[in-house]
């Protein structure tokens, strides 16, 4: 006797089924990483806390605190030079944007950084701070036209 239309397509789709699993276990036995050699398991560290292959004898290790140093002071002299740009958004929130006049970049801000209450379009002078997130505008000051 001939099976129903509906025991052909679970037939088939049982088929299917299979033939995925035996395809995936292909894969996973062509792409295992059992084997590897210690070496290949091995990750270092740098002077600046990245992960790197190196190993530390290997490492430019002066070169790194070089770069470390001149990161660290080109930080240091974002903090205390200041910026002019912008208010170009403000929200009711508390909170809103500065466009830099150099790099046309958009700098967060809140409220809590103003030192005198700001505009739209008001130009002001500003010091940047580095966050997680990006950018923060802080010590905000209307500059005077």
């Amino acid at each position: 006797m001939a099976d129903s239309f509906s025991k052909k397509e679970n037939n088939k789709k049982k088929q299917k089924k299979q033939q995925d699993k035996i395809s995936r276990r292909e894969e996973r036995k062509t792409h295992n990483n059992k084997g590897k050699d210690l070496d290949d398991m091995i990750i270092y560290v740098d002077v600046n806390g990245n992960f790197t292959s190196l190993p530390p004898h290997l490492q430019n290790r002066e070169e790194d605190i070089a770069n470390a140093k001149r990161a660290k002071k080109a930080q240091a002299d974002m903090l205390t030079t200041d910026f002019t740009g912008v208010v170009s958004y403000m929200s009711e929130k508390g909170y809103g944007f500065i466009t830099e006049n150099e790099s046309t970049e958009n700098i967060f801000f809140h409220y809590g950084q103003l030192s005198e209450p700001v505009k739209k379009n008001d130009l002001v002078n500003y010091k940047k701070e580095q966050t997680p997130k990006g950018y923060q505008a802080t010590d905000i000051k209307k500059v005077v036209q």
